[in-house]
């Protein structure tokens, strides 16, 4: 079991910035894809952002590419997503999510551990 826990959500104001963390509890954490989704009122859950269990591979969705980061300390058990030049748009919960491969690293339903959520509001 993989429990994770997000931090650093809340209101920032368009073209600002915040930076999200991931921790988790097990130290086979090196062993898992990191993801981070999230979900807007009313819509679907979407994916943002994966990275590798070395951090050697990333992949961004399109609409956040060029502003959002993945990153992650395996030292630490945490994950980042730095996000910059925030827009509306961008207002969600975001979840981070663990998968123990990387084939499916944009489609939800290959992961297999999830954290609580954090709200992210951009306003305009």
């Amino acid at each position: 079991q993989v429990q994770l826990v997000e931090s650093g959500g809340g209101l920032v104001q368009a073209g600002g910035s915040l930076r999200l963390s991931c921790a988790a509890s097990r130290r086979t954490f090196t062993s898992y894809t990191m993801g981070w989704f999230r979900q807007a009122p009313g819509k679907e859950r979407e994916f943002v952002a994966a990275v590798n269990w070395s951090g050697g591979s990333e992949a961004y969705a399109d609409s956040v590419k060029g502003r959002f980061t993945i990153s992650r300390d395996n030292a630490k058990n945490t994950v980042y997503l730095q996000m910059n030049s925030l827009k509306p748009e961008d207002t969600a919960v975001y979840y981070c999510a663990a998968d123990r491969g990387w084939s499916y690293y944009s489609e939800s339903a290959s992961y297999d551990y999830w954290g609580q959520g954090t709200q992210v509001t951009v306003s305009s």
